[in-house]
């Protein structure tokens, strides 16, 4: 059983991976078409179709439906009104078929066609609709009801009406691929479930439906912080790597990014200005930079026990929290990072664990318990958190990394030619993604993506799926433009194309 969400997300997933929109109404009409005419045979059909998806997939049904028997269509509105192009270029296609305009004030055609038939096609609305019926969409299923005992009455995907106050309990459903949220025989009569093409691709692996449907957009009212506050905390041995997943996490549209690091990464930030004739002047990434909130800690060199009073002061502010670029493994400082996890655990924050942090969790687990945590281990850093090593069977990967998952209360994002993302009971791949990103940081950037989709409240597992494809798609984007020879830094500035084209 799928959501409505679901839905979308199959249907733009499919198109992604090579399955397009057409296809699927194309297959969609002509299953439930093969359905009434080997069932019930009738010489008789009208079909009341709405002005979206599921009214074209009935206007597809019709085109061959109208090779076997007469039909009749019934457009809720005028057929100028429509919504997408694709409903509106199957119902341009329609010939040799009596078309009529359901009129609330006129209502004895629409009779005379419910007398006349043997089945009546409900294409009204489909799992794009909410709340109670609005005209004339109510008063046509009322209509339907009144004289329900002289047809068969069959739905296609989801009967008119569920879940309301006003609605059709059909004698049977063509439902697509799956049985859908609130469905069952007492709503829907017989259920019969077809395949209309969606690749297992558009199951398996996440695609741009995640993103576009996940996503949340600013709000035209929200203010500054509103969609997402971010601290980067780590740095000291490897200076790049928290600046890389600051960065990332900015241009993935947090509000406020802080970068909370050692001095010697510090220094490396407020080198990357430099005035001349007392004007500032760009080095690369420098205009950039200017986003980021540094909060130098005490140590020159590692994150230790003396900056926790600080950094619990900051964690007041975030929403999340990426935790473990650069760090290195002082033993100071992977103790330090576990008493940072335990005050993010009690106040609700979710983290993102990786690179040495990870190191810190491996005898610490139980502070994982409860909180909304994102491990993200290539395949060493999980053979040292775990003690056991990754199939290069994928199947078999699968099942370990799952397993996993639920043991540590986590959500696993393991990197590698397919990234596996699971929470112990679901699981995606991810396959989008270049050979060249092995450059590195491109992880130190993944983990600043998932850090700001954590921080705008995308539950755990949606945001390690879209983080992996955003930064990805990314990779691919910044490939495309510099071969070879992209860094770590150029994938990052790809991020604002990737959710331009999806968003």
């Amino acid at each position: 059983m799928i959501t409505q969400v679901d839905v979308k997300i199959l249907d733009m997933n499919s198109g992604f991976f090579g399955v397009p929109p057409e296809t699927l109404m194309e297959n969609a009409g002509r299953k439930v078409a093969e359905f009434v005419i080997e069932k019930y045979k009738p010489t008789r059909v009208t079909i009341f179709c709405g002005m979206g998806n599921n009214g074209g997939d009935g206007f597809v049904a019709t085109r061959y439906l109208s090779k076997h028997c007469r039909c009749n269509v019934v457009t809720i509105k005028e057929p100028s009104q429509i919504k997408t192009e694709l409903a509106k270029k199957n119902f341009e296609r329609l010939e040799n078929v009596n078309i009529v305009t359901y009129d609330p004030e006129d209502k004895n055609t629409i009779v005379r066609l419910l007398k006349e038939s043997d089945v009546v096609l409900d294409a009204m609305l489909g799992i794009g609709s909410s709340g109670e019926l609005k005209e004339p969409y109510r008063s046509c299923v009322e209509l339907l009801n009144k004289y329900r005992e002289n047809f068969i009455l069959v739905s296609v995907d989801m009967p008119t009406g569920i879940g309301t106050s006003t609605h059709l309990i059909p004698d049977a459903t063509v439902t697509f691929h799956d049985t859908k949220e609130g469905m069952n025989k007492d709503k829907c009569g017989e259920i019969n479930i077809v395949d209309i093409g969606i690749p297992k691709e558009a199951e398996m692996y996440v695609g741009p439906g995640e993103l576009k449907f996940y996503y949340p957009k600013s709000r035209p009212n929200s203010h500054k912080g509103d969609n997402g506050v971010v601290m980067v905390i780590g740095g000291g041995p490897y200076i790049g790597a928290p600046v890389l997943s600051a960065l990332a996490a900015l241009r993935t549209g947090a509000d406020l990014v802080y970068l909370a690091v050692p001095k010697r990464v510090s220094d490396a930030v407020y080198s990357l200005f430099g005035k001349e004739n007392d004007k500032m002047i760009r080095r690369e990434h420098s205009f950039t930079m200017l986003n980021l909130i540094v909060k130098e800690l005490s140590d020159r060199d590692h994150v230790v026990r003396k900056d926790l009073e600080l950094i619990e002061e900051l964690l007041k502010k975030m929403d999340a929290v990426v935790i473990g670029p650069g760090l290195g493994r002082d033993r100071e400082t992977l103790d330090t990072i576990v008493d940072i996890l335990e005050i993010c655990g009690n106040r609700g924050i979710s983290c993102v664990i990786d690179a040495d942090a990870i190191t810190a969790v491996k005898d610490e687990i139980e502070i994982l318990k409860g909180t909304k945590t994102v491990i993200t281990p290539h395949r060493g850093e999980f053979f040292n958190l775990t003690e056991e090593r990754i199939s290069n069977n994928i199947k078999k990967a699968e099942e370990i990394v799952k397993r996993w998952a639920k043991e540590i209360n986590a959500i696993i994002v393991l990197k590698g030619n397919e990234d596996i993302i699971s929470d112990g009971k679901k699981l995606k791949r991810n396959r989008v993604h270049h050979p060249a990103m092995t450059v590195g940081g491109t992880g130190d950037v993944l983990a600043g993506v998932i850090g700001t989709l954590l921080s705008k409240n995308i539950e755990p597992f949606m945001a390690g799926c879209i983080g992996t494809f955003v930064n990805g798609y990314a990779g691919m984007l910044a490939f495309d433009r510099y071969s070879y020879g992209l860094l770590a830094t150029d994938v990052i500035e790809e991020i604002p194309q990737v959710l331009k084209k999806y968003l």
